[in-house]
């Protein structure tokens, strides 16, 4: 299960992806005990090269833009039909249609659950719901829990007042013991 973090960084690049028309976007939940890479694969395609590199260019540019991460690595962006974005957590791979067909990542990674963006979507929500509701019910607990140690307003008042005037009174009776 990925943070929350992850998961929002994954959905920002699909929706980068969504954004340029790139077609057939995926996200492969990586099982843990084969893939030491990372723990999602997104991979899309698009319609040629040019497309590819927008594709690329935008999914750098929103990861940036709105969470201030950079790529690890960026490999094929000159070739562009396939390229790689490695953001350690996620690695995301753009592909030309047939060089999609002919790798098929999907077909090499069975053990991977796919994902669709509303699932992910859906899991984020729900797990941001649940570390909110957590901890609102610690605060109120404590709350109750610590008396309250400061003194009330008018004690204060009080003990400020004759301070005020002791301090008042010393410098007039200095003053009246020099004249004399």
């Amino acid at each position: 299960m990925a943070s929350i973090e992850t998961s929002k960084l994954l959905l920002a690049a699909a929706a980068a992806c969504e954004d340029k028309k790139a077609e057939d976007i995926r996200i492969l939940a990586l099982d843990p005990a084969e893939s030491g890479l990372a723990d999602y694969f997104l991979i899309t395609n698009g319609t040629n090269e040019r497309q590819n590199v927008a594709i690329a260019d935008e999914i750098e540019l929103r990861l940036k833009r709105e969470f201030g991460i950079y790529a690890n690595s960026v490999e094929g962006r000159r070739q562009a039909e396939w390229i790689l974005l490695d953001y350690a957590d996620f690695i995301v791979h753009i592909f030309s249609p047939e060089k999609r067909a002919f790798y098929g990542l999907e077909r090499l990674r069975k053990s991977a659950t796919s994902l669709s963006v509303a699932d992910l979507n859906a899991e984020l929500k729900s797990r941001i719901a649940a570390s909110r509701a957590k901890p609102a019910k610690k605060k109120v607990a404590a709350k109750k829990a610590a008396p309250s140690k400061k003194t009330p307003p008018a004690k204060k008042a009080a003990t400020k007042t004759p301070a005020k005037k002791a301090a008042k009174k010393t410098p007039a009776k200095r003053a009246a013991q020099k004249k004399k």
